[in-house]
């Protein structure tokens, strides 16, 4: 069994998908545990010592100006979970509850927390006997991390709030007892370390990024297939133009349309002559369009691949080396075992902008999709095929209406795509007056990626559609994988039917790759 460990520093995109997608295991790397103990103990110097030092030995928020006695922070902590614990909405899924587990495990095993390392091991355990809490998705404005959310996570480490296990939905404590796993009784700051954080923003925007990389792979594969039922031409995708504007995810879409057209093509030969000098921009630019979204997917990665090996949460607990003078003949002694630093790394500012500029991208994307199904259905624009796709036209409307769902799904993610991120609303009484609003980016971008991935349903079957009107010729060797793989899940529009079944089953394709696949 592969095994992949949380240290703090080296998590991936390829790792997230083991253990959340996967259901990989995970264990905590030794070496990290090793750390975690070290920020543990100055926490517990901090408390033998009574000194001041926030949501340690004092309150919350507004409330860090009162001190909490060394025999109330077991109770503390059970609060701190309760009374942050006021999501609302619809649970998020099973799989963004497992990213949560895993990220937040992550980020306490970096060894700046001030947790025991049982915490870590408890939420790996979670995640290895998918034990996946139920956590509401609205209430969080991304600045003192994803409060409500990770309050409900942290819930059912100590047998409270609710969880999912082996496909039902029970509390956490009978959750917890079912997978043989033992409830927690926290201790002093090991409550704010669960509720501190990004990681409800961050792992509904990880999972919005594999499935948009997916979709921009897929987005080329069908690119060229419209390209190609529309008769266009291959010219715009020379090499020589993109290397004369080098932004990398051009030069990496251009490459890719390049591939998926190389090879005989009946239907390229049947208009080399036509005369046709260029094609509209929905053709054209496709390089352009797709591969700026390219950029800004990387991007988003880069953001997210800092934000998961990141310590997120507040005060942080940092380690001191610095050994205290010492008498003559007396062993050397710490004086100084570390430091507890308030700041704000759990300000989800930076996670907030990648979701908003993923959202602006997508969007575009589907925006060139629809301009590609609306050059295939529009007798004015299609030429070479007939009116809507349809067999018939007249007494068949083909696919009339499908570009109208097309068009309200891309203006749908225009109102969708206005930044969260440019919001804010003052919390706390005042304590918090500046926040991120990453959850609601992170919520509305999923719906952006659910969109786009209809639009290209759609394009698929306006693609496949057009190429059987040119039959018998036939498009290159990587244009007609994708026409098979679209043709075996939705057959050929005769006469016109429901598509409801075609578009689902096509929506499957996609998101399993087998239409990006074309491209290797």
């Amino acid at each position: 069994m592969h095994k992949d460990f949380v240290n703090g520093s080296s998590l991936s995109l390829e790792s997230f998908v083991r253990v959340v997608l996967q259901q990989g295991h995970v264990e905590l790397d030794d070496d990290a545990k090793e750390q975690v103990e070290i920020s543990r103990r100055i926490v517990e110097d901090i408390l033998a010592s009574n000194k001041v030092a926030y949501a340690i030995t004092t309150g919350v928020g507004k409330l860090s100006e009162v001190r909490i006695a060394p025999e109330q922070n077991r109770d503390l902590q059970v609060n701190l979970l309760r009374s942050h614990a006021v999501g609302v909405g619809e649970p998020l899924s099973e799989e963004e509850s497992r990213g949560m587990m895993l990220l937040r495990a992550n980020s306490l095993a970096k060894g700046h927390s001030g947790v025991r390392p049982v915490v870590i091991y408890t939420l790996c355990e979670m995640l290895n006997r998918g034990v996946h809490p139920v956590i509401p998705s609205q209430g969080s404005v991304g600045a003192s991390g994803d409060l409500a959310p990770l309050a409900h996570l942290g819930l059912v480490l100590i047998g409270e709030g609710e969880a999912w296990h082996e496909g039902r939905r029970m509390s956490g404590h009978e959750a917890m007892r079912n997978a043989g796993i033992a409830c927690l009784t926290l201790v002093a700051k090991e409550a704010i370390a669960l509720i501190n954080g990004t990681q409800a923003m961050l792992s509904c925007g990880a999972l919005a990024l594999i499935r948009a990389l997916n979709l921009v792979d897929t987005a080329d594969a069908l690119g060229a297939t419209s390209l190609e039922a529309l008769k266009g031409t291959v010219v715009a995708m020379d090499e020589r133009i993109h290397a004369a504007r080098p932004h990398a995810g051009q030069i990496a879409t251009a490459a890719n349309l390049r591939r998926m057209l190389e090879g005989e093509s009946s239907v390229r030969e049947s208009h080399r002559d036509c005369g046709k000098v260029q094609d509209a921009y929905s053709l054209r630019c496709i390089p352009q369009v797709h591969g700026a979204v390219r950029d800004t997917l990387e991007f988003a990665r880069r953001t997210f691949d800092i934000e998961m090996n990141a310590a997120v949460d507040n005060p942080l607990v940092f380690a001191s080396s610095q050994i205290g003078n010492k008498r003559e003949g007396e062993p050397a002694t710490e004086t100084h075992l570390g430091d507890v630093i308030s700041g704000g790394n759990f300000h989800g500012e930076p996670v907030a902008f990648a979701l908003d500029y993923l959202a602006v991208a997508l969007t575009a994307l589907a925006g060139i999709s629809e301009r590609r199904i609306e050059r295939m259905v529009n007798p004015q624009l299609s030429e070479c095929l007939p009116p809507f796709l349809a067999a018939g036209a007249g007494l068949n409307s083909g696919f009339m209406m499908a570009q109208v769902t097309a068009a309200a799904l891309v203006s749908e993610n225009k109102v969708l795509a206005h930044p969260a991120s440019v919001d804010s609303i003052t919390t706390s009484g005042n304590k918090e007056d500046y926040v991120s609003m990453g959850m609601g980016a992170a919520i509305k971008l999923k719906k952006i990626v659910e969109n786009v991935t209809n639009v290209l349903v759609i394009e698929a079957m306006c693609a496949a559609q057009g190429l059987d009107f040119l039959r018998p010729l036939k498009s290159t060797p990587r244009v007609e994988r994708v026409y098979d793989a679209v043709r075996s899940v939705s057959a050929f529009v005769e006469h016109d039917r429901v598509l409801t079944r075609d578009f689902a089953s096509i929506s499957e394709l996609i998101q399993s790759g087998a239409i990006a696949a074309a491209l290797r």
